[in-house]
């Protein structure tokens, strides 16, 4: 009986690393943040034609926006958007204009104050970009190599609180 308990522990013990091993959550050096420097009310007005993004900050490995286009008092087309972290660590960018189905593009490229998508599979766009120029907010949609781009300069209305 002794022997059998000893074997029993002996297994738990060496089978404990490799159990650790696979349920150790990632360090935090190797863990791509999400674009919190993203949060925030975002405008642009050229003329009559405006746009706004909304965006909340990281909490819960997701980020909400809803952006609006419009030109004079006319609301021209809107859009559900979400930024999160999947289940396998990855992030991607969900777009859902005018309530369609999600369209995914994941993350290609970040720093610490840019981030990209991609899904070359998509009509238009296919590329998604953000980034910030001192106060302002950029974004840029276009096609994978950079063509048909589209870009939006905002200036923030509203920070989020501090968290």
């Amino acid at each position: 009986m002794r022997l059998a308990q000893l074997t029993f522990a002996a297994a738990l013990l060496l089978a404990a690393p490799a159990v650790a091993e696979q349920t150790a959550p990632t360090s935090a050096q190797n863990v791509v943040p999400l674009p919190d420097w993203l949060a925030g009310i975002w405008m642009m007005e050229d003329g009559s034609s405006w746009s706004e993004e909304l965006w909340s900050g990281a909490r819960g490995d997701m980020m909400l926006g809803v952006a609006k286009t419009g030109f004079g008092p006319k609301l021209e087309s809107w859009e559900m958007t979400k930024i999160l972290r999947k289940p396998d660590g990855k992030i991607s960018f969900f777009a859902q204009p005018k309530g369609a189905a999600a369209t995914e593009f994941p993350l290609t490229v970040t720093s610490e104050q840019s981030v990209e998508f991609a899904n070359p599979a998509h009509d238009y766009p296919q590329r998604i970009r953000y980034w910030r120029q001192g106060q302002l907010l950029m974004a840029e949609i276009s096609k994978i190599d950079g063509s048909k781009a589209m870009r939006w300069n905002y200036r923030p209305v509203m920070s989020p609180p501090d968290r």
